[in-house]
């Protein structure tokens, strides 16, 4: 791995840093002196802004639980209503119809580098359980790719690159996660800063010798203040690395109920910086639950039935096109989960179907594109898109400007029932992801849907919102620890049935099942899967 030709850190740059963990053979260079003094500079600069943002959202959240309501804020009325636009993106970033995610294994890039998708976002966070090894071997990997010396073997077969692979896009841990691993000052360093640190170190100046540049997909933002501070964050490594002023391009998911209140107020906070927003809807929903948990009349039915159709859902998803095209930005759609089915042609089928449905209402809403999450869709939602825009590579033309969306649209509750179909299905999604997320693997294929992260906080929050209201299921039992208990039990029973006593044994499920049962009958729900989680790792 070569790094930019700048000066080597002195060695009182070095002093304060603390590497935890022994470093994996062959990754050394990953965590070199400059790079290491690179990614603390980082985090001294910006390590207490991150905490008292993050000290803040504890304040909004103590409000929202009092009774207040996420609204539209008042203080910012004059960046809605201006007249500006973000800063033209690159060439590259023109044509974004199809986007495929995944996490940072080796082969799992090469194979969505070569998928036929327009742009491949390398995940270090939802679809990625951040062992250590997990985040130096991914660092490492994206260097590769980035040089295109990228191969895997596995079984007899060579993986490499293709001629004109999908564009590049990082997307680093969210701010309320640490990268236990390294202290700086003492201190854990902010996974974010590290994730998003060392990959700049390492790649910026090849990627713009190449013709392409840095792009990131920014996660779990909840003001444009957070906003804000990426944006300096962006500035200050720029100047510090020698690279022009705007070179970072980012697209931030709008997947928090409090971002959506901001929408313009992140385009503008990032708007040299900006390469549009994404309707990350899997953790919106979540955020929902989560956001809102404290209040009866805010509870969800079954996950199943949480559609885009929803009217919540579809208005957060006009209201951020028509937000991005107003201000020149891409306008992203959101994930599509199902994975094909290859030993059952009709469940596959209706699989399919599924997703061309939901690829078809984003393309005539007027997204500018859209994510997949398994190589065998990428046709299948290029297919939605391509008739839409014709010979255009984009719909930013495509305005809506008497568009009203309210607060009471953002926040009205769908309805339907809750089931116990739906309680199981979330307790062994729940548990059966956590097992793989031990293990080390983020992102898992379970009843034909890929789960990562954030699908597993709707199971999780689902429950402890029935929990906490005694919501009744459409049978007339009211969900309570005990009826909560015995289904876990049962459900993991069932798995172990599934995979056998050695398979189960082997695994880590008793532990996954101990901790999520402990996070959904918790008096207050804990706000993330991930950070109790990663104590285990």
């Amino acid at each position: 791995m070569s790094t930019p030709p700048n000066a080597p850190p002195l060695p009182g740059q070095l002093a304060g840093i603390e590497i935890l963990a022994p470093v994996p053979a062959g990754l050394d260079a990953v965590l070199s002196p400059a790079a290491l003094a690179f990614v603390a500079d980082l985090q001294r600069r910006f390590g207490a802004r991150r905490q008292e943002l993050l000290a803040r959202r504890q304040d909004v959240l103590r409000q929202l639980a009092a009774g207040a309501r996420p609204d539209f804020l008042p203080a910012t009325a004059a960046v809605r209503a201006g007249d500006w636009r973000i800063a033209p993106v690159p060439a590259e970033l023109q044509d974004r119809r199809v986007e495929i995610t995944g996490p940072v294994d080796r082969k799992m890039i090469i194979n969505a580098l070569n998928s036929g998708a327009s742009v491949f976002m390398a995940d270090f966070e939802d679809s990625c359980a951040p062992t250590w090894r997990n985040v130096l071997e991914g660092q490492q990997n994206l260097a590769d790719a980035v040089r295109r010396t990228i191969t895997f073997a596995d079984g007899g077969r060579h993986y490499a690159l293709a001629e004109r692979p999908a564009v590049l896009f990082v997307r680093p841990r969210g701010w309320h996660l640490d990268e236990k691993h390294v202290r700086i000052d003492g201190e854990p360093c902010s996974a974010s800063l590290f994730d998003f640190g060392l990959f700049l170190f390492h790649n910026a100046r090849e990627q713009l010798a190449r013709g392409t540049a840095p792009y990131f997909y920014l996660p779990k933002l909840e003001s444009h203040l957070e906003a804000r501070l990426w944006n300096d964050v962006f500035l200050h490594a720029q100047q510090a690395l020698g690279i022009a002023r705007g070179t970072i391009k980012a697209t931030v998911l709008i997947e928090t109920i409090l971002a959506a209140f901001e929408m313009d107020e992140i385009l503008h906070e990032l708007r040299e910086h900006s390469a549009g927003l994404n309707c990350g809807r899997w953790d919106y929903i979540f955020s929902f639950i989560k956001k809102l948990a404290h209040d009866p009349a805010c509870v969800l039915p079954d996950r199943g039935t949480v559609t885009m159709e929803q009217h919540f859902l579809r208005s957060y998803s006009r209201l951020l096109i028509e937000t991005c095209h107003r201000r020149g930005a891409h306008a992203m759609g959101g994930m599509a989960a199902q994975i094909p089915i290859k030993h059952d042609a009709a469940a596959n089928e209706r699989a399919l179907a599924k997703v061309r449905a939901d690829k078809r209402r984003e393309a005539y809403d007027g997204h500018d594109g859209t994510w997949v999450a398994h190589p065998g869709l990428v046709a299948v939602a290029r297919e939605q898109f391509d008739p839409v825009l014709g010979e255009r590579p984009n719909q930013l033309h495509v305005r809506h400007p008497r568009l009203q969306i309210t607060r009471d649209d953002l926040l009205r509750v769908p309805t339907g029932p809750i089931t116990e179909a739906g309680l199981r299905q979330n307790l062994t999604v729940g548990v059966r992801y956590l097992e793989a997320w031990l293990r080390g693997s983020g992102c898992v294929p379970i009843f034909h849907l890929m789960e990562d992260a954030a699908t597993a906080e709707i199971s999780r929050a689902q429950v402890w919102q029935w929990l906490r209201h005694g919501a009744r299921l459409d049978d007339g039992r009211v969900v309570d620890a005990t009826l909560v208990r015995l289904t876990l039990a049962d459900e993991l029973a069932r798995i172990r049935a599934e995979l056998g006593a050695e398979r189960f044994a082997q695994g880590r499920f008793a532990a996954a099942a101990r901790l999520f049962e402990s996070l959904l009958l918790a008096d207050t729900l804990p706000e993330w899967l991930t950070v109790p989680a990663y104590a285990h790792l």
